[in-house]
């Protein structure tokens, strides 16, 4: 019985070993346009919370440098930066206001795991809400690229703000 069990765990052991050489790469590209905010803080609440994943400015922790923490954690960065990056607002974006303000209001970002390791993204409900007011803003005064295909309102514009009505409007859902 005993055998067994050691094999396994000298197999356990090797495989960890090996794995910390499959090459995975942490980028973190040039912007190639950046958010225009609607205020300093709105974008220091979102740097806080959201950058690390949703920006080309991750900070690389040393825990992103050994497998297998670092195939979840690159991989999770890749994702969340094709749903949303704030580097890249010349481009696409998967993931519409609504999308956020959902994901952030039901406590879903940023994610649980994150935050044990970053307790400083996790937002006091006051700041939770100047970050969605300030987000709310920011798309309607500079929204995303238009993705093809699918177009939709994605939350109600002002009258106060026609010029921004067309561009809102054909934002593209995921």
């Amino acid at each position: 019985m005993k055998r067994p069990a050691s094999r396994a765990a000298v197999v356990l052991v090797v495989l960890l070993v090996v794995a910390q050489f499959v090459p995975m790469a942490r980028t973190n590209p040039p912007s190639t346009r950046d958010v225009r905010w609607d205020s300093p803080e709105t974008r220091a609440l979102a740097e806080r919370a959201c950058f690390d994943c949703h920006s080309n400015s991750t900070a690389w922790p040393w825990y992103s440098h050994v497998a297998p923490v670092s195939f979840f954690v690159i991989n999770h960065v890749n994702e969340g930066r094709r749903r949303l990056n704030f580097s890249a607002w010349d481009t696409p974006q998967r993931a519409t206001f609504q999308d956020v303000e959902k994901t952030v209001t039901d406590g879903d970002m940023p994610i649980w795991n994150y935050v044990l390791m970053h307790p400083l993204a996790k937002l006091a409900p006051d700041e939770t809400q100047r970050l969605l007011n300030g987000l709310r803003t920011t798309f309607t005064q500079d929204p995303p690229v238009p993705r093809k295909g699918r177009t939709t309102s994605q939350f109600p514009v002002e009258e106060a703000v026609p010029s921004v009505r067309t561009s809102v409007a054909s934002v593209a859902l995921f």
